[in-house]
């Protein structure tokens, strides 16, 4: 059994070595590429098939401390521009989800975290946290799951090789 961390571990770029990057690849960009190796004959054969990668808003607007997952997640990224369009003509589509930070427990630790290492209250960190936000608020896990299941759908249909940025406008990019 091989455990593979979703989310490599923040940082500075002197500090990581080799294995942290081998990790943060396998993660994050090769073990997508296999699962996707292993599972686009079939959907090839059926005429029809949906891919959509769970990467992060980090491929577009890059944060420092993040590298790890910023470098891999990108890897994955370029991968996947030049694979969706030799698939294109076979009914399979792929697309990556890009998403910025939603309400869930992972976020939640890290204000909280955060939080006590400034000494200050959670709540305050909280409402500081979703100020930073163009829409004051973080995503929901079900604002998240439709724009998945939207990619997933057979409306989504003519759209492949997409970075589908999902961040309430975090992003200052035009792109």
């Amino acid at each position: 059994m091989v455990l593979v961390q979703c989310c490599p571990p923040p940082g500075n770029y002197q500090d990581w070595r080799r294995d942290d990057w081998i990790a943060a690849l396998d993660a994050n960009m090769l073990t997508p590429i296999e699962l996707i190796r292993r599972t686009v004959p079939g959907m090839i054969q059926r005429g029809f098939g949906r891919i959509v990668n769970i990467t992060s808003s980090t491929v577009k607007d890059p944060i420092a401390v993040l590298g790890l997952s910023n470098g891999a997640r990108a890897g994955l990224t370029g991968f996947i521009a030049g694979l969706a369009r030799d698939l294109a003509p076979t009914g399979v589509t792929i697309n990556n989800l890009l998403p910025g930070p939603f309400d869930t427990d992972r976020i939640r630790k890290v204000v909280e975290a955060r939080a006590k290492k400034e000494g200050r209250p959670f709540e305050e960190m909280w409402q500081l946290r979703l100020r930073e936000s163009p829409m004051r608020r973080l995503g929901s896990p079900e604002e998240f799951g439709a724009a998945c299941a939207f990619l997933c759908s057979s409306l989504s249909g003519y759209m492949t090789g997409q970075n589908v940025l999902l961040d309430g406008g975090a992003c200052r990019g035009t792109f």
